[in-house]
């Protein structure tokens, strides 16, 4: 995985030393786009505000157990739809319930007769090694796409990967023959096979079944959603909306904020839209306001 940027890591530092201004500096730039994510998710009845509040609350609480693996606002966007998971099911979720992948064995699909603890603990180590590999070999093949400038590739295997449509709906939407989609699919599953599997072989010792963590496509769908694999940078987004991006990526952006719907990108282009709201600078001294314990006293 990417380590987080040098200017991250200082910050991060910095407020694990007890600044209080690189607290409010990573405040600032990032609740704009959490606080747009939350509106478009948080249930009925729920204050996206406070669901913010709490992402970076949780954050902050849980600070030092993070280990720097993605950038900063991936990490803050994991908590934030964690916490929304929570709205949803009616329940809080603390810093306990931040594990490094999401919660549940969605597999649902080892069976054991009388499963032990020992069991439960083989099945975990599987998944999570299984994850590993998948998000390792998912990171390649997008690089690689990007490097080459494959953006109608991109559009592909986002749809397949992450939007889980259907060969003969994205064929229609790209004017392509649904053979080729499915042609497509089939190289890059392979692809992605020929990758994990030697990697698990490493981590693990041994062989398992391609989907022995579960179905193959949900866990593709979840590492591509908290990993935010082909997601734009925001400068790359602030260039959609001047307009001053190559026409490749200026299609390639608007697809992917208007076709894809990345919420998490969408949420960065309504923060890029509304940075003058006047209710920002009210959330912002709500979120100082209840970490200020966290810090020294000047």
């Amino acid at each position: 995985m990417a380590e987080w940027p040098e200017a991250e890591c200082y910050m991060v530092d910095r407020i694990r030393r007890g600044s209080g201004e690189a607290w409010s500096q990573l405040v600032e730039r990032y609740q704009g786009r959490l606080t747009a994510f939350a509106r478009r998710r948080a249930p009925r009845g729920v204050d996206a505000e406070d669901l913010v509040q709490d992402t970076f609350l949780l954050f902050l609480q849980g600070l030092n157990n993070y280990r720097e693996q993605a950038n900063l606002e991936t990490f803050l966007f994991v908590i934030l739809r964690r916490r929304l998971a929570g709205a949803h099911r009616g329940r809080y979720i603390g810093v306990c319930d931040l594990p490094e992948t999401e919660g549940g064995d969605r597999a649902g699909a080892m069976a054991a007769p009388n499963p032990t603890a020992s069991w439960y603990a083989r099945r975990d180590e599987q998944r999570d090694a299984a994850r590993a590999a998948l998000l390792t070999a998912l990171q390649s093949l997008v690089q690689k796409m990007q490097d080459a400038m494959d953006l109608r590739d991109l559009q592909i295997i986002e749809l397949l990967f992450y939007a889980q449509w259907p060969n003969r709906k994205i064929a229609a939407e790209l004017k392509m023959d649904a053979d080729a989609i499915a042609l497509l699919k089939h190289r890059w599953i392979k692809q992605l096979h020929e990758r994990v599997v030697p990697l698990l072989k490493h981590k693990l010792g041994e062989t398992i079944p391609w989907d022995m963590p579960g179905a193959v496509d949900s866990l593709l769908t979840e590492i591509w959603e908290e990993q935010r694999l082909s997601c734009p940078k925001r400068s790359t987004i602030g260039g959609f909306v001047l307009g001053t991006l190559d026409e490749p990526w200026q299609q390639y952006v608007g697809f992917h904020l208007n076709r894809l719907r990345c919420s998490f990108c969408g949420a960065n282009l309504q923060d890029l839209q509304e940075q003058t709201r006047q209710d920002s600078t009210a959330l912002r001294h709500r979120i100082l306001q209840s970490t200020v314990g966290f810090f020294r006293k000047a």
